[in-house]
């Protein structure tokens, strides 16, 4: 079993711009190492006797399962805390949570809908706070998308790689993932459905260290021309079921089917965070077809969120 490095130890792990491309190159070949001896049947309890406390105010399948079982693989243990399980959802302040468990766990990785939310905790909590997802960023995805995408393609650096839907969390922490390294990014949206201007201008920032280029369209098959990855998602958030329909009307052109995979190069792969609604995003054919690397994706969650609680915590 290899040492896991202690150079991020008490970090906050909430957003991929927070972290170099060095450190980011940390996390996903940890991810590699750790699933490698997953696969091999070697034990990895670099988290033996430490606990990771999960809130949830939204909820999931794929955060959860992968959070609780990578802690008990690291040979620790995963409390899960819904809004009825605590006092945060019940009018307790965010400062207090924070000081109180703080004082009881190791490490606290938060769901929520508010990414505010997600800072005031790592601000009063001495702890590392991780990200498990909010309405702004979903960093821990990512990790586990180029995970997935290295172990088909090799590397990273230089592919061009063609998120079609909502200009969402998903979209977001994919720039800055894809700027750390060297990965170009073209978002392919409706107009009015660009991700934050905010977002696009820091991950462009980062961009300029490793050559990446990222870019914003509103033509899905001019943006999947020779593409190596097309990556959807649902194009209605949690949260956002109330638009559910207003945006299917909007965003029929940007469904990912064969016909729009055509374009793409012979070799590419088809990458959906899921849930997925099938025949609307992403057809059937397509995310159960040769191309689709989509459960592969699924399972390295579990192995990107060891690396960064094996890290951080």
């Amino acid at each position: 079993m290899q040492a896991i490095s202690k150079a991020l130890k008490g970090r906050d792990f909430i957003s991929i711009h927070d972290y170099t491309a060095e450190e980011i190159k940390l996390v996903l070949e940890t991810g590699a190492q750790l699933k490698k001896e997953n696969k091999d049947g070697i034990a990895h309890h670099h988290l033996q006797g430490k606990t990771l406390g999960m809130i949830f105010q939204k909820s999931s399948t794929r955060t959860r399962v992968a959070f609780e079982v990578g802690m008990y693989q690291l040979g620790g243990h995963a409390l899960f805390l819904s809004p009825r399980d605590i006092q945060l959802g019940r009018g307790e302040s965010i400062k207090d949570t924070a000081q109180v468990l703080a004082r009881m766990l190791d490490g606290i990785m938060i769901r929520t809908f508010e990414h505010e939310e997600v800072l005031e905790l790592a601000k009063w909590a001495d702890i590392p706070i991780i990200n498990g997802l909010t309405d702004l960023l979903h960093p821990t995805q990512i990790i586990g998308d180029m995970m997935t995408i290295k172990e088909h393609k090799g590397t990273l650096k230089g592919l061009k790689c063609v998120f079609i839907g909502d200009g969402n969390n998903v979209a977001h922490s994919l720039l800055f993932g894809g700027a750390k390294v060297g990965m170009d990014i073209i978002i392919a949206c409706p107009p009015g459905f660009e991700p934050s201007a905010e977002i696009l201008t820091l991950a462009r920032q980062d961009a300029q260290q490793t050559g990446a280029k990222l870019s914003v369209m509103t033509d899905p098959q001019e943006a999947v021309r020779d593409a190596d990855i097309i990556y959807t998602d649902v194009w209605a958030s949690m949260g956002q079921e109330d638009e559910a329909e207003e945006k299917e009307a909007q965003f029929l052109r940007y469904q990912v089917n064969q016909q729009l995979m055509s374009l793409a190069k012979k070799d590419a792969i088809v990458l959906h965070c899921l849930p997925a609604k099938r025949g609307k995003e992403i057809t059937d054919e397509v995310m159960d077809g040769p191309q689709s690397v989509v459960f592969d994706e699924a399972e390295n969650r579990l192995h990107a969120h060891k690396a960064i609680m094996a890290l951080v915590m």
